[in-house]
């Protein structure tokens, strides 16, 4: 099953994030891209290739590693066998996830106004006392999904 394409802001934003280098938006990428929209959640590379036949798995790896290295994919790092991939925050909206500690599944949590602005005033703090420029932040929650517990 092939999934829609890109809206074409999205399109057009990513796009931007490629020209000045060697690497342009081929249709695999953009289809790539598409699974990681559709998918409203960070996904593995046998679920990008489950939702979208067309793409091989050697080319959904090589693709995802570009892509990262340009900043438009984004790897959810746990502690499950596989990497999970999800666009840059900065192409979509600010969230956190819910990594499960047993089965490996990442989840998007959004958080509440009253600890994003906790977060940033612990960032502020860090900077007073270390000169440390916060840029954005992540936050991972780790346990276990509703499935495990």
């Amino acid at each position: 099953m092939r999934t829609p394409s890109l809206a074409p802001d999205l399109r057009e934003s990513i796009a931007a994030r490629m020209r000045g280098t060697p690497q342009r938006l081929t249709p695999n990428r953009e289809a790539l891209l598409a699974v990681l929209v559709a998918a409203r959640r960070p996904i593995t590379i046998s679920e990008i290739v489950a939702l979208d036949d067309s793409l091989a798995t050697s080319t959904v790896y090589r693709n995802l590693t570009v892509l990262e290295e340009l900043g438009v994919v984004h790897r959810v790092i746990t502690n499950g066998e596989f990497a999970h991939y999800e666009l840059a925050e900065d192409l979509t909206e600010h969230h956190h996830h819910l990594v499960c500690s047993n089965c490996g599944a990442v989840d998007d949590v959004k958080a509440s106004p009253k600890l994003e602005q906790s977060v940033r005033d612990a960032a502020r703090e860090i900077a007073r006392r270390t000169g440390f420029r916060t840029e954005r932040h992540l936050l991972d929650l780790i346990g276990r999904c509703s499935r495990c517990a």
